[in-house]
C-alpha cells in the first residue's frame, strides 16, 4: 500500500458506516503519588493518594475510538452499562467522540460497568481492579440490543463483534444464540469476529484472532506470550480457514500477521519501532484499521496493512488505550519501516548458506542478477571502519547528558537502568542520522528528569558535544595514516576495495550512502582512497534534521538513477535503514554483517539486524568475492 492509495482510503473514511457489538468497557487509569499519602484516622493505615486520573474507552468501546479517531463518519454500538458513575463516564466518552450510543443500554440490576481500573506508581502500572466480573445480562436486555442491532444491520458497511469477557454480553445464551442467528440471516453482511473464546461458536464470520487463541483453537500446547514459529502460524491459520470456510486475519504482535483467503496464506510484516511500546488495547487498534479498510473496498490484505499501521502507532503510547489520526498514521505508513524474516534472523539454526562459503541466502537469489546496472554502498561499517567504536563514544555522552548533575552521586540500581535503556536505543537506532539519535537523546533526557528544562539542549548541541569526542578519535587515526603508522587497509573492510574495483570495471555505476556529514564521508573516502571510484557521486547528511536523514540520502540517490530504474540497483550495507529502502523500492539488499575491530568474520548481532531489515543475503566481509559476484550474475 503506496502513500497515495493510503491517503486515499483515509480520506474516505467519512462515508463509512461501523456497527459494533460487544463487550464495553472502561479503562481508569489512577496516577498515584506518595507524597499525598497520609494516615487514616479511621483504620490506622496509610492512604493512597491519586495525583491524577484519567479514563478512556476499553474493549469495543476502544475499536469505536479508534474509528472515531480515524474519521469514520458512522459509529453506532450495541451494549450495554450499569446504573453507576462509570457507565455515565463512558457514556460522556461516547458524546464527546461523537459515536452512537442509542443502543447502549443502562440494565440497573445485576450489572456494573465493565471497568478496568489501573494504579499506576512512579511510571509502573501496578494490580488492577476489575469491576463487572459478576455480571448477568437479563433477557429483556438481550432481546432488545439484538432488536435495535438488526434494525440498524440493513445500513453498516461492516458489523464487528467484539467478545472479550467471560462474564460480559456473550455469557447470555439468549444474546449469543439470537445474534448467531442473526449472522445466519444476513451471510452477505461483512462481519468480523474479534473474540477471546468464541471463534468455534459465531459461525459466518471473517475472525480476526491471535497466534496463541488459534494455536489453542487446534489444540497445540503453547504458554501465553510465548513466541509461535512462522510454520506453526500458518499451519494453523489455513487448518482454521479451511474449517471454517471464510478469510481471517492472525495477528502475530510485532511480528505482523497473517491473512488467509482463498485458500492462500499470505504474510504482512510487523513494524521496527525504535520508542518504548505498550501493547494494551494493540489488538483493537489494528481491528479498527482492519475495518476501516475492508469497508471503502481494500482487500483484506491491504486492510491488514492498514490495521498493522494504526497498532503501529497506538503501542507507542504508554499507559493508554491511545487511538490513531489519519495524519499519525500517514507518518508511520508512508514509509513503514518493516520487520523481514524474524524467525531466520533469530534462529541461527535456519541458515542456508551457498556451500562451503559464509554467504547466507535469506531469500532466493534474484534470476537474472546481470541486470544490475548500479550499486549503493553504506560507508561506515560496510567500507570504512574509521568510526569503529562511536557506540563506545555515544553511550557514556548520552548517559552524562540524561544526569547533568547527578552523574557522579545517581545510585547503581538507575544507573544501571539507565545503561541499559541507552544501549537498547543505540541497537535500535544503528544506521539513522546521528542528528536523529540526538533528537531521541532530548527525549530521554526529559523522561528520566535528572536535567531542569532551562539546562536542556536540542539536537544539536548535544550532536555537537558527541561530534567533539567522535572527532577526537577518527582525527587520531587519521594522523596515524598520515605518518605512515598505519595504512588505508588497516581500516577498511576485507575485500571491499576489491569488490569496488570489480564493479567499477565491469561499468556498474557506484554510490557512496552515509548518516555522516557529507563533508566528513567525502574527507575520508579520500584518505582511504577509493573516492573516485564512485562515478556516482558520494552523498551524506547536511546537517538538516528534517531533511538528510539516511533515508533522504537514498532519495537523493534514487532520484538521480530514476526511480524506474531502482530494480536495477543493489544495495550493500550493514545498517537496517539502506536495507529497508532498498527493499521498499525493489531493489536487492545485501547485507554485511561486519566486525569492525576485526574487519573480517561475522557479527551476529549485525546478522540479526539486517536480517530484520529485509537483507536478501548476508556476508560478513567481501572475502569471497568470486562467489559473491557470481552468485549476484556477475561473472
Amino acid at each position: 500500500m503506496d502513500g497515495a492509495i493510503l491517503e486515499n482510503v483515509l480520506a474516505r473514511q467519512a462515508d463509512v458506516s461501523i456497527g459494533i457489538v460487544g463487550d464495553f468497557c472502561l479503562d481508569a487509569y489512577w496516577e498515584c503519588n506518595d507524597q499525598g499519602s497520609e494516615i487514616s484516622v479511621e483504620t490506622g493505615l496509610a492512604t493512597r493518594a491519586v495525583e491524577r486520573q484519567r479514563y478512556s474507552l476499553g474493549g469495543a468501546g476502544n475499536v469505536a475510538a479508534n474509528l472515531s479517531a480515524l474519521g469514520t463518519g458512522r459509529i453506532e454500538c450495541f451494549g450495554v452499562v450499569g446504573e453507576d458513575p462509570f457507565g455515565r463516564m463512558m457514556l460522556e466518552l461516547f458524546h464527546k467522540d461523537s459515536i452512537g450510543c442509542e443502543a447502549i443500554l443502562v440494565q440497573n440490576k445485576h450489572w456494573e460497568t465493565n471497568t478496568y481500573i489501573k494504579p499506576i506508581e512512579d511510571g509502573t502500572e501496578s494490580n488492577r481492579l476489575d469491576i463487572g466480573n459478576f455480571n448477568q445480562l437479563e433477557d429483556k436486555t438481550a432481546q432488545e440490543i439484538l432488536a435495535r442491532l438488526e434494525k440498524a444491520l440493513p445500513e453498516l458497511d461492516v458489523l464487528i463483534i467484539n467478545q472479550q469477557l467471560q462474564r460480559g454480553v456473550h455469557n447470555s445464551s439468549k444474546f449469543s444464540q439470537g445474534l448467531l442467528d442473526l449472522i445466519a440471516r444476513n451471510p452477505h453482511k461483512h462481519i468480523l469476529l474479534d473474540s477471546r473464546s468464541m471463534s468455534q461458536f459465531y459461525k459466518g464470520t471473517v475472525r480476526k484472532l491471535n497466534a496463541y487463541e488459534a494455536c489453542i483453537l487446534k489444540g497445540l500446547k503453547v504458554a501465553p506470550g510465548s513466541s509461535i514459529c512462522l510454520e506453526d502460524c500458518q499451519a494453523v491459520a489455513l487448518a482454521l480457514h479451511q474449517e471454517w470456510g471464510r478469510p481471517l486475519v492472525l495477528t502475530r504482535g510485532d511480528r505482523g500477521c497473517l491473512v488467509v483467503e482463498h485458500g492462500r496464506c499470505q504474510s504482512v510484516p510487523g513494524l521496527h519501532i525504535i520508542a518504548p511500546t505498550d501493547s494494551v488495547g494493540a489488538g483493537d487498534s489494528m481491528l479498527a484499521g482492519l475495518v476501516a479498510g475492508l469497508a471503502v473496498g481494500c482487500s483484506y490484505y491491504e486492510a491488514a496493512m492498514l490495521g498493522n499501521f494504526v497498532a503501529g502507532v497506538t503501542v507507542q503510547k504508554l499507559h493508554e488505550t491511545g487511538t490513531a489520526t489519519p495524519a499519525e498514521v500517514l507518518a508511520i505508513g508512508k514509509t513503514p519501516e518493516y520487520v523481514y524474516q524474524p524467525e531466520k534472523a533469530e534462529d541461527i539454526r535456519k541458515s542456508n548458506y551457498v556451500p562451503d562459503t559464509e554467504i547466507e541466502l535469506v531469500e532466493e537469489w534474484p534470476q537474472h542478477g546481470s541486470h544490475f546496472k548500479c550499486a549503493i554502498f553504506d560507508h561506515d561499517g560496510t567500507i570504512s571502519t574509521l568510526r569503529e567504536g562511536w557506540e563506545e563514544i555515544m553511550e557514556p555522552m548520552m548517559i552524562k547528558a540524561i544526569l547533568g548533575d547527578a552523574y557522579t552521586t545517581v545510585d547503581t540500581i538507575a544507573l544501571t537502568r539507565l545503561q541499559s535503556r541507552v544501549r537498547t536505543f543505540i541497537e535500535a537506532t544503528t544506521g539513522i542520522q546521528t542528528l536523529i539519535q540526538m533528537q531521541g537523546l532530548v527525549e530521554l533526557v526529559a523522561e528520566f528528569g535528572f536535567v531542569p528544562k532551562d539546562k536542556m539542549l536540542d539536537a544539536f548541541g548535544y550532536k555537537k558535544l558527541y561530534d567533539f569526542e567522535l572527532k577526537k578519535l577518527i582525527a587520531g587515526r587519521m594522523q596515524k595514516l598520515t605518518r605512515g603508522e598505519l595504512s588505508a587497509e588497516d581500516f577498511i573492510i576485507k575485500g571491499a576495495r576489491q569488490m569496488l574495483q570489480f564493479l567499477h570495471k565491469r561499468g556498474v555505476r557506484l554510490y557512496l550512502a552515509s548518516g555522516t556529514d557529507e563533508e566528513d564521508v567525502i574527507t575520508e573516502a579520500k584518505a582511504l582512497g577509493y573516492a573516485e571510484l564512485f562515478d556516482g557521486g558520494i552523498y551524506g547528511s547536511v546537517g538538516d534534521m528534517n531533511k538528510d536523514a539516511k533515508r533522504l540520502v537514498m532519495d537523493r540517490i534514487i532520484n538521480e538513477i530514476g526511480q524506474e530504474n531502482s530494480t536495477r540497483m543493489v544495495v550493500f550495507g550493514d545498517g537496517p535503514v539502506e536495507l529497508r529502502e532498498s527493499r521498499m523500492r525493489g531493489g536487492y539488499a545485501v547485507g554485511i554483517a561486519s566486525d569492525d575491530v576485526r574487519r573480517y568474520g561475522l557479527n551476529h548481532t549485525k546478522r540479526k539486524r539486517l536480517i530484520r531489515a529485509g537483507a536478501h543475503v548476508i556476508v560478513p566481509d567481501f572475502s569471497q568475492l568470486p562467489t559473491l559476484v557470481e552468485c549476484l550474475g556477475w561473472k
